[in-house]
């Protein structure tokens, strides 16, 4: 049997936790691996992100970086940055095992200087002229189940249970 792969969600400098929480339920209800880059906008207890995570915390794997030179010295990549300033779709890049997707903070995104430096690697979403970018959580998963699509949704349940009547 081969092992899952795994994908990795990287924010860095995220300022709200409902944002952070959001992402945190999206990791946890699809086996992503979580890392969160500092400096945040908000303190890791929040209560704000807590509930938006809701239940699902024990189901996280997750790790806090002081910032991004300290989260470059203990992960090798792949990286896939995502950015509204990107040449190419996000549906353009075939992921491997071990895929960072890197996101920046909600009101600057990730450092140009970042992106410069590695422009082969980023990557955006199509959206309309004129709208600034989606919400952060929301970018996440899209990009989340890109991914785990072009892996056909490995250990993840494709069916559900109606509660009170059978599927036939």
């Amino acid at each position: 049997m081969t092992e899952k792969p795994t994908l990795n969600i990287v924010l860095v400098e995220p300022r709200i936790p409902q944002n952070t929480g959001n992402v945190a339920r999206t990791c946890a209800c699809t086996a992503c691996r979580l890392h969160l880059v500092g400096p945040m906008g908000f303190a890791i207890d929040d209560k704000k992100l807590k509930h938006a995570g809701l239940d699902y915390w024990h189901f996280l794997d997750i790790t806090y970086y002081e910032g991004l030179s300290d989260f470059f010295a203990k992960n090798n990549g792949p990286f896939y940055y995502f950015t509204t300033k990107a040449p190419r779709r996000y549906t353009d890049v075939a992921y491997p095992d071990g895929a960072y997707l890197v996101f920046g903070r909600e009101d600057a995104g990730l450092p140009e200087a970042l992106l410069a430096q590695n422009q082969d690697s980023c990557i955006r979403m199509p959206m309309r002229e004129g709208c600034r970018s989606l919400n952060l959580s929301n970018s996440v998963a899209v990009g989340v189940y890109e991914v785990l699509r072009q892996w056909d949704f490995p250990e993840l349940l494709d069916h559900g249970h109606l509660r009170d009547y059978e599927w036939k």
